[in-house]
């Protein structure tokens, strides 16, 4: 079983690839490196290129007999998809069109599809479950929406069985240190206040601090890059199993503030770490917390590093030893 990996050279697509390789999975790996980084590859085929060239994506299909897609390539920043919905429609939905056309012409039956928990929008209920209403607040989520709609349609058409992955906010990096975050502009909390850390930055802002919550800041739910990597593993291989689609919601369960992320934060790193209040950001939720029930009975999913001090000590292992990101590698 040859898996193949779109945006593999990114944060959560590169932990995936590694994660695949130690379970003796055979991976070729699909980037354009817009985002990504090549330093983070493990040792697999490596095409850079487009989701949206047909005759790449035939070149692969033809090349490697691929059973099953892990699908991560897309654009996923929120402020950034308001500002510029036509291309996150163009790269998100239309690429994953042109992929998963050519899945129907190469008789490729599975994909498991990174979604996102912002397809929920402003949470009717905490812990959100699988079948809460999905009212996307932004064009990221929106996209992210279209394409579950998709997947689930091409079942009923082609027989193209899914499992879309809702999850929160990935943090973390491999325990070894050997791969890890480098987004340029970062904007994830853990490795911005990191970096106040590493003195790359000479504050962090808290963007609101009178939401509904315990201490007035946006409440969280992270989940370790490499517990997400093994979801995905998992989900490959009960479609492989079942041949039935299905939706998970992947995170911890609990929720942790800004507040929190930046103390604990301190606590590991023994910076003092400067935070100051900033206005609140359009479309923010005060509370995202899932429940990963459904994930961890269907799937067998157990989360092995649920701790945020454990995620936040993996990150900064890697921020300390790569502090200019892959480029220190």
């Amino acid at each position: 079983m040859t898996i193949l990996v779109t945006g593999g050279a990114g944060y959560i697509g590169s932990h995936t690839v590694h994660f695949l390789k130690e379970q003796g999975q055979d991976v070729v790996v699909l980037d354009n490196l817009q985002k990504g980084h090549r330093k983070a590859m493990a040792a697999v085929p490596f095409y850079q290129g487009e989701l949206k060239d047909e005759i790449l994506l035939d070149t692969i299909f033809d090349t490697h007999a691929i059973t099953a897609i892990i699908h991560f390539a897309a654009d996923s920043l929120v402020g950034e998809s308001v500002k510029d919905p036509l291309t996150y429609y163009e790269n998100n939905v239309i690429g994953t069109h042109t992929l998963v056309k050519k899945m129907v012409a190469h008789d490729v039956k599975h994909i498991v599809f990174s979604s996102t928990a912002a397809i929920y929008g402003e949470p009717n209920s905490i812990p959100i479950v699988e079948n809460d209403p999905t009212i996307p607040t932004n064009p990221y989520g929106e996209t992210k929406l279209a394409i579950e709609k998709m997947l689930k349609w091409c079942d009923q058409a082609y027989g193209l069985k899914s499992v879309c992955l809702r999850y929160f906010n990935a943090a973390g990096a491999d325990p070894k240190s050997k791969i890890g975050e480098d987004h340029e502009p970062e904007t994830h909390l853990i490795p911005i206040v990191l970096q106040v850390a590493l003195d790359q930055r000479s504050s962090v802002s808290i963007f609101g601090d009178d939401y509904p919550t315990e201490d007035g800041s946006c409440v969280r739910d992270y989940i370790h890059v490499v517990d997400l990597a093994q979801a995905h593993y998992l989900a490959v291989q009960k479609l492989k199993q079942t041949q039935q689609s299905a939706v998970y919601n992947l995170g911890n369960g609990q929720g942790f503030s800004v507040k929190q992320v930046i103390d604990t934060c301190r606590k590991v790193t023994g910076h003092a770490i400067p935070a100051k209040i900033s206005p609140r950001r359009a479309g923010d939720p005060a509370t995202l917390v899932a429940s990963s029930d459904k994930a961890r009975t269907e799937l067998g999913w157990e989360p092995r590093y649920v701790d945020l001090e454990t995620i936040v000590q993996h990150a900064w292992n890697w921020h300390q030893t790569h502090p200019n990101g892959f480029e220190d590698k």
